[in-house]
């Protein structure tokens, strides 16, 4: 009985490498066949209305007639002939710089708070977090019950210990500031959750040894705590800006603009220009803008961040 040996040469010329190919082919198609109704429905219903509203930023379109090209009409107007521009840039810079700062400062504190060791700690982390997820709509009516001025809360409150009860959300110099009392009340759960979460990945011994040093907590606090939540405090500055920027539910049901356009935000006025006048052209002209204020303030905080941000490592 003979065996046959077979030579190197011949087991390396058997066609193994295509078999090797053909499966990850299989493989790649198979994804691009689960991520393609993904990708066609971002191209579709985001890049390419993106896209067709910067062509549209460029006409007098209304919708009803065939629109005229203006060229760069409707951004000059916008910055030369539009005061109410102005106006609601304003709304939206006092808006965001509150929410934003006391937000994080507020969730900040909660978080301090929520990290503690303690009995029931757990509910009031849900309890603090729960108006982050509450609906828009819902929200907006309880305040606007609780700001009601002859028979809310707020001013039930405030008359029984004595004190003047303005007409919040009606009166052209608190609806502003009613406002963003409640943007800030709904916002505050999401920063303390971030804040929460870089507070439990700091390294007990860290602590350990400048408690070691003879430093109170209150110096812990401020040279290893605070130093060492600068990148959890540089996320949250960029999404409580972008967020805020574009606030829009809140105002919408609580004041829609007025009294008397002292509430009106710019992606407010946006919506009102685009579908209450029907001047959808320069509504455009306008998101435009506010992508280019967004992306300008974005960039100078990213470049900012290797002057305040410290990172463990």
């Amino acid at each position: 009985m003979t065996s046959t040996v077979m030579r190197p040469e011949t087991i390396a010329s058997e066609p193994r490498a295509p078999r090797r190919r053909a499966r990850p082919r299989r493989q790649n198609l198979a994804g691009w066949l689960f991520v393609g109704p993904v990708i066609g429905g971002v191209i579709i219903f985001q890049v390419a209305p993106v896209i067709a509203s910067l062509g549209v930023s460029l006409t007098n379109w209304t919708g009803l007639r065939t629109p005229k090209f203006l060229g760069a009409e409707n951004y000059v107007r916008l910055f030369t002939d539009d005061p109410d521009f102005y106006r609601s840039l304003w709304h939206t810079a006092v808006f965001t710089l509150a929410v934003v700062v006391a937000s994080i400062a507020i969730g900040l504190a909660l978080a301090v708070l929520c990290n503690q060791k303690v009995a029931g700690v757990g509910l009031f982390r849900t309890l603090y977090y729960s108006p982050a997820i509450t609906n828009v709509v819902a929200i907006g009516f309880v305040w606007f019950w609780l700001y009601e001025p002859n028979n809310g809360l707020i001013n039930a409150i405030l008359k029984g210990v004595g004190l003047p009860a303005p007409a919040w959300l009606s009166d052209t110099r608190t609806a502003l500031i009613a406002v963003i009392i409640v943007a800030i009340w709904q916002g505050v759960g999401y920063p303390m959750v971030i804040l929460l979460a870089g507070l439990q990945a700091i390294d007990g011994s860290i602590l350990e040894a400048a408690t070691v040093d003879g430093a109170s907590a209150w110096r812990r606090f401020w040279s290893v705590t605070l130093p060492l939540l600068t990148p959890n405090l540089f996320f949250l500055s960029i999404v409580q800006f972008i967020s805020s920027f574009q606030v829009f539910g809140i105002i919408y049901v609580m004041t829609s603009g007025g009294p008397n356009n002292a509430t009106q935000v710019f992606i407010y006025k946006i919506y009102s220009t685009a579908f209450g006048e029907g001047r959808l052209g320069y509504a455009s002209a306008m998101g435009w803008v506010l992508f280019a204020i967004i992306a300008v303030i974005t960039f100078v905080q990213w470049k900012g961040e290797k002057r305040w941000v410290h990172y463990d490592n």
